[in-house]
């Protein structure tokens, strides 16, 4: 047996930087770092055993040093796509300086093949694994591959995080979670493939210790519930809600809330009262197209026979402002998608909306079915270095390349156009019926000064338009004042880099017309191995 003495360092990679998520900008007047913090490393950590020694680096907002590989006996790291470079880097590093590697996260879950120089691989939910994986490490083993089965942890088992190794002033929102999984099949989304289609919640009192532990570290301000679909369990949530408002209540809100939802949010109004009466104020939609028939070919009914204008009007009088996803590049586009999409973004009133091209994520349906056609392209893409927004389109497209690289154009063109951006935060903050005073938490003031004499770097056109709105919502309704400013911060880095994504997308349309572009193989024709259902 060896020493159960283990220094564990535990490193999150790299985000790409050139990414839609980034609001490198937005935290720069905040005096933060990065948006978000990494929660499933601090939870991970929470699995250890309490008398390991735990040091945690996240290289999105600080360095990592030699020193800092070599004072350990082990390293974790691991993550998302879009971190797949920096992890494998990371791996590599720390082979150099004689230090074994444990990698986790959605990504080698997904792609473990990619991987296969780390010591471990930790697959799939890590509450079921960590005990096993512990006792081989004691055991003296240095090389292995753990997995649990998808979508089948038991989630009331997952511990509190070790809230106590962030440095939470270094971002915007800490994140805690309530469920896994999401009831809905959506062809392109891994989320079901990962985490399963039957939502599990942790009880009641697992959350709320959460919530206390963050406010015993003196933490205030935004929290984000990082759940696939909030409202994916109704029932669960609904038991949840009161206990969660009880809560605020006791400490006078000391948080506000942000989540991802599905949009039949919108046909439960008693749902979205609990929501906004704990303080819930911002949500993120898939609205992914206007177009029915694209709807049902990704197999999103939920987001068919509606309105989505009524929908999102709905929750936006319910005092919660929505984010919306978009996606172009779908088979059932028959022409041109540009003029839909607009209008209806511009109709619902949505700020912020995350457009980008479709991309066949590893383990996916989307991915099977392309796979069966012979049109996923090999090689994957090159999404870690981007995402997609910069990069996308892994496969054959049905309408000509040129055209759907073209529509995406030009929506992000018209939609961070200043005048068409702070339009619809005008119109929100007309719209948006905070039943709630935003409570100021240190560095809002500073935060709001500082976007005043930065505003203009957003670009030409970009000042007027943001007095033009900040007059109006004092004037009409000053309680949404604090939700307008905080979008309009976002524009510092959406309008930029929008304008930056149009360049881009510019060159490659140029590449394809002048035959320097060029469709790599199929994976078939490249002899890869098929993607398993």
């Amino acid at each position: 047996m060896m020493s159960d003495r283990c220094r564990v360092l535990m490193v999150f990679p790299l985000f790409n930087a050139s990414s839609f998520w980034n609001y490198q900008a937005a935290c720069d007047l905040a005096d933060a770092r990065y948006p978000a913090a990494p929660l499933g490393l601090i939870t991970v950590a929470a699995m250890l055993p309490p008398h390991w020694d735990v040091r945690l680096v996240n290289r999105n907002t600080e360095t990592l040093s030699d020193d800092d590989i070599d004072w350990a006996d082990m390293v974790m790291t691991g993550g998302m796509l879009p971190q797949r470079n920096d992890a494998l880097h990371i791996i590599e590093t720390c082979h150099a300086r004689g230090r074994p590697v444990v990698v986790g996260g959605p990504d080698v879950t997904s792609s473990p093949d990619l991987y296969r120089a780390a010591d471990f691989q930790v697959l799939g939910e890590a509450e079921e694994i960590m005990a096993g994986f512990i006792a081989a490490w004691r055991g003296g083993e240095r090389h292995g591959v753990f997995e649990a089965p998808m979508g089948k942890t038991d989630v009331t088992k997952s511990p509190l995080p070790r809230f106590d190794l962030l440095k939470l002033d270094q971002y915007l929102h800490v994140g805690v979670q309530f469920s896994r999984g999401c009831p809905f099949s959506c062809e392109f989304c891994d989320i079901i493939e990962l985490y399963g289609r039957v939502p599990r919640t942790k009880t009641n009192g697992q959350v709320m210790a959460e919530l206390d532990a963050l406010y015993a570290l003196g933490y205030r301000g935004h929290v984000d519930f990082v759940d696939d679909n909030l409202i994916g369990n109704k029932k669960a949530l609904k038991k949840f809600l009161p206990d969660l408002k009880r809560w605020q209540d006791a400490r006078n809100f000391p948080f506000e809330f942000s989540t991802e939802a599905s949009i039949n949010l919108a046909d439960d109004a008693d749902l979205l009262r609990s929501l906004s009466e704990s303080n819930f104020f911002a949500i993120f939609v898939g609205i992914e197209s206007p177009d029915t028939d694209s709807l049902v070919l990704m197999q999103k009914k939920q987001n068919t026979r509606r309105s989505l204008r009524q929908s999102i009007e709905t929750i936006h009088k319910a005092g919660i402002f929505v984010n919306a996803g978009f996606i172009v590049g779908f088979d059932s586009e028959k022409g041109s998608v540009a003029a839909g999409m607009i209008d209806c973004i511009e109709d619902t009133s949505i700020p912020v909306c995350m457009v980008g091209l479709l991309y066949a994520l590893p383990t996916t349906q989307l991915t099977r079915r392309l796979l069966a056609e012979g049109r996923l392209f090999s090689g994957g893409g090159d999404t870690q270095s981007g995402d997609q927004c910069t990069a996308g389109l892994n496969f054959e497209t049905k309408r000509p390349r040129r055209d759907v690289l073209n529509d995406y154009r030009t929506v992000l063109k018209a939609i961070y156009d200043p005048v068409a951006y702070f339009g619809r935060v005008r119109r929100l903050g007309r719209m948006l019926r905070r039943g709630r005073t935003h409570r100021m938490v240190k560095g809002d003031l500073r935060s709001f000064v500082r976007l005043l004499l930065r505003i203009h770097r957003a670009g030409p056109g970009t000042v007027g338009q943001f007095w033009r709105m900040l007059v109006d919502c004092a004037l009409h309704n000053p309680r949404a004042l604090p939700y307008v400013v905080m979008t309009s911060a976002l524009y510092l880095h959406l309008g930029p880099f929008a304008r930056q994504v149009v360049c881009e997308i510019d060159q490659e349309i140029s590449n394809v017309d002048t035959g320097r572009w060029q469709a790599p193989p199929s994976v078939m024709s490249a002899g890869a191995a098929l993607v398993p259902a």
